[in-house]
C-alpha cells in the first residue's frame, strides 16, 4: 500500500494538486441530458460479482470493468452520498468519503464518527485517501470517471454510473462488492413491503408534485430521480408534466402554477436565502395553488428527499409519505 500512496503522491504532484479536469472530474455522458443518463439503472443491474454471497476472493464488473478483492473490504473509502448511504445500510462505516459540496447529509452524520473527510468531488485530496490506506474505495463515473486511474492506483476501486434513480441497482453493486449481498437484497424487500403498505391505503392515490428551489433555478423532478422511483413503487401518480423519463425540467417563479398537484413537496437545496423560495413561497401566484389552498403543499427535508440517494434516505421519505398522506 505504502508504493501505491507513493504512486499516487507523485500523480499529483505531476498535476498541480489534483486540479480538477475542465468541468470536473466525472463523466458527461452520464449526466443528465447526456447519451447513457436514462439507461443507467439497466446497466447498473449487470454490474456483480463472480462469487457466491460473501466469499472472497472475487472480481467485481462495475463501470470501468473488472476489480479483484482478495479479501472483504475493512477500510472503505467513499466517494458521494449515496454510496455512503448504502455502505452505512450495509453496516460499514467508511474510514473516509467525500460528497459534491464536501458536506455530508445531517442524517448521515452520527453514522460517520471517525471517518475522515477527503474534500469534495471537484476537488479530492488525493494525498488524503492515500494516507487512510483503504483497501477499497467506492465511487461512481458521474462523479471521479475522470480520476480512475489515480485512484486505482491507491487501492482497488469500483465505480457504479451515476448515482439518483439507479439507487436500488447501487445498493445491489454496494453489497456485491462489500460482500454484504444478503444485507443487500433485504433492505429492499423490506423497503417494498412497507411501500406496498403505503399503495395499499389509497382507492384512488393523490397526484403528487415534486418542487425544489435551487441557486438561480426552480426545478419540478421527475420519475427519473430517486424520489421519482420511491413514489413510483408507492404507487403515487404524477402530474403529466412530471409524469416524465427525465430528471427535472426547470420553471420560472412566473411560472409556479406548473408545479400545482393533488400533494406539493418542496423544498430549497442549501440556504433558502440563495434560492427563490422566499420571495415564491407566500407570495400572490403561490396563494392561488389549489394544493395551497388546501394545505397539502408541505416543506421536506432536502438532504433526505434530494441528497441521499440511498436506502436509508428512501426509508426516510416513506415515514414523511405515511405521516403527510396519512
Amino acid at each position: 500500500m505504502a508504493a501505491a500512496g507513493a504512486i499516487v503522491l507523485a500523480l499529483v504532484a505531476g498535476c498541480g494538486g489534483a486540479q480538477p479536469a475542465e468541468g470536473g472530474p466525472g463523466n458527461t455522458d452520464v449526466a443528465t441530458g447526456g447519451r447513457l443518463f436514462s439507461t443507467a439503472d439497466e446497466a447498473t443491474a449487470k454490474f456483480g460479482a463472480d462469487a457466491a454471497p460473501g466469499v472472497f476472493p472475487r472480481t467485481i464488473t462495475h463501470a470501468r470493468g473488472t476489480t479483484q478483492l482478495e479479501h472483504k473490504p475493512q477500510r472503505v473509502v467513499v466517494l458521494d452520498t449515496g454510496e455512503i448511504d448504502a455502505a452505512l445500510s450495509l453496516g460499514v462505516v467508511p474510514v473516509g468519503t467525500a460528497t459534491p459540496n464536501g458536506t455530508i447529509p445531517s442524517y448521515l452524520q452520527p453514522q460517520l464518527q471517525g471517518s475522515t473527510n477527503v474534500g469534495s468531488l471537484d476537488g479530492l485530496r488525493l494525498e488524503a485517501i492515500a494516507a487512510l490506506q483503504p483497501d477499497l474505495i467506492l465511487g461512481s463515473q458521474l462523479r471521479v470517471d475522470d480520476l480512475y486511474d489515480e485512484l486505482s492506483a491507491i487501492a482497488p476501486t469500483v465505480l457504479s454510473i451515476r448515482p439518483g434513480f439507479p439507487w436500488k441497482e447501487n445498493l445491489l453493486l454496494a453489497g456485491a462488492v462489500l460482500g454484504e449481498e444478503e444485507r443487500a437484497t433485504e433492505l429492499l424487500n423490506d423497503y417494498q413491503r412497507r411501500a406496498d403498505a403505503i399503495r395499499e391505503r389509497f382507492d384512488q392515490p393523490p397526484t403528487i408534485s415534486l418542487l425544489r428551489f435551487m441557486p438561480e433555478k426552480i426545478r419540478l423532478y421527475g420519475n427519473l430521480s430517486m424520489i421519482g422511483v420511491v413514489l413510483r413503487d408507492v404507487g403515487l401518480p404524477r402530474p403529466a408534466n412530471q409524469d416524465i423519463e427525465e430528471l427535472a425540467v426547470e420553471i420560472s417563479a412566473e411560472r409556479i402554477s406548473e408545479a400545482d398537484a393533488d400533494w406539493i413537496f418542496y423544498s430549497s437545496y442549501g440556504p433558502k436565502d440563495g434560492t427563490a423560495e422566499g420571495s415564491v413561497v407566500g407570495g400572490d401566484l403561490w396563494n392561488r395553488l389549489g394544493a395551497v389552498q388546501r394545505g397539502t403543499a408541505r416543506p421536506v427535508d432536502d438532504e433526505v428527499w434530494f441528497l441521499g440517494l440511498g436506502p436509508t434516505g428512501a426509508s426516510r421519505v416513506l415515514d414523511d409519505l405515511q405521516s403527510f398522506l396519512a
